[in-house]
Parts: C-alpha cells; structure tokens; sequence
C-alpha cells in the first residue's frame, strides 16, 4: 500500500503491519529520486522494464507521483533522453590529446567507450527501444549540443590543418554515421572481426585519411 501523496514514501513495513507516513519528501528530491530509479530500472531491467510501476517501486514513492512530477512514462524517457545525451556531449568535450589529430580520435574512441557502457541508454536514444514521440523541445536542445559538441572537434580539427571540413555540421554528420554504424553493429554482437576494438580504431583510421587535406 502507497501513500498517495505525490511526496510521500511508500508506508508498508516489512511485517506488512499498519502503515505509518512519513513527511513529504521536497519536490526537487522527488523529481531526482524518480530519475535515478528510471536509469536503475533502466540499467538492469533494459528498455522494456522502463514502467512507471517499477521506478515508482524503485524510488519508494506513490505511483502517481511519476504522473504529477514528470507526467508518467513520457516524461521518465523524456528525463533519461536528457541525461544520455548530456554524458555523449560530455565524453566528447572530455576528447584530449597532444594535438588535434589525437584529440580527434579520442573523441572517437570515446564515443565507442559511451555506448558499450551504456547500451541501454544508446539503445533509448539512437535504436527507438522505448516507442517514443521524440517531439519536447528540451530532448531536442540536449541532442542537438551533444551533435554541436562534435562539430566543435571538427572546427578545431580543421583550423589546425588536420582535416579538410568546408562544411563542419556535414562532416560532423558523416563522422557521426561512420562511429554509430560501427558500434550499433557491435553492440548487436555483429562484429566479425577477432578484435573489435581494433576494428574501430581502423576505421577511425579510415575516416580520418578520407578527410586529409589534400
């Protein structure tokens, strides 16, 4: 039995005695709690344990409290598509190196590193495992600044001579084609290759002198 106030903990004692409500857990709280029992639910139970019943259950909170603080299922997908795409644009911003031809690759290196840790959340964002109206501005913006985070390695890249990029977003969009391809196939264990890893990194190897100057 669930209090059913949305800022309530779930009241049944193991014993499964009486309950007893305790105070109203703050509205910033509830909404973090909520989020961080949607990627627990979603790391270990994959895309199709994602219910709002098992992360209210997770979180310890009244089921409706999922629909008032982030408007159910749509909202929960909604919350982990921002924090997917937040940790790509991070791992690409973390891309290092002595120059820009090895900052370029780790980029590349990273984004392989950010899907094989996360397959669950790759497969929300890029494989349409949760059906999903990807149509809230917010998803949008955050998808769009983990993309722009690659075309920046792209603007750098090119202005130190490394690359040919006339058109940065268009060669950002065939580098991106190229890295997905590669561990989507991976990650559905499509990899024929003894060395996966190896593989990759041939083929950043391949993009790379494809987009030499010339």
């Amino acid at each position: 039995m669930f209090c059913m106030d949305e800022g309530d903990r779930v009241c049944r004692p193991p014993d499964g005695s009486a309950t007893t409500r305790r105070g109203r857990t703050p509205s910033a709280d509830v909404e973090r709690e909520l989020l961080a029992a949607a990627e627990a639910v979603l790391v270990r139970e994959g895309p199709g344990g994602l219910t709002v019943r098992a992360v209210a259950t997770e979180a310890g909170i009244a089921t409706m409290g999922v629909y008032n603080r982030l408007g159910g299922k749509e909202g929960l997908v909604d919350a982990l598509l921002i924090k997917g795409f937040d940790r790509l644009r991070a791992a690409c911003d973390a891309a290092s190196g002595p120059d820009m031809r090895a900052r370029f690759y780790d980029c590349g290196r990273r984004y392989r590193e950010f899907a094989l840790a996360n397959p669950h959340f790759y497969a929300i964002m890029f494989e349409d495992a949760i059906p999903h109206e990807f149509d809230n501005p917010e998803v949008a913006e955050h998808a769009e600044a983990a993309f722009y985070a690659l075309v920046r390695v792209v603007e750098l890249a090119a202005a130190a001579g490394v690359i040919a990029a006339a058109d940065p977003i268009e060669t950002a969009q065939q580098i991106w084609s190229t890295v997905h391809g590669a561990v989507a196939l991976e990650l559905k264990g499509l990899i024929q290759t003894e060395n996966p890893a190896a593989t990759y990194r041939a083929s950043l190897d391949t993009l790379f002198r494809g987009l030499a100057p010339t």
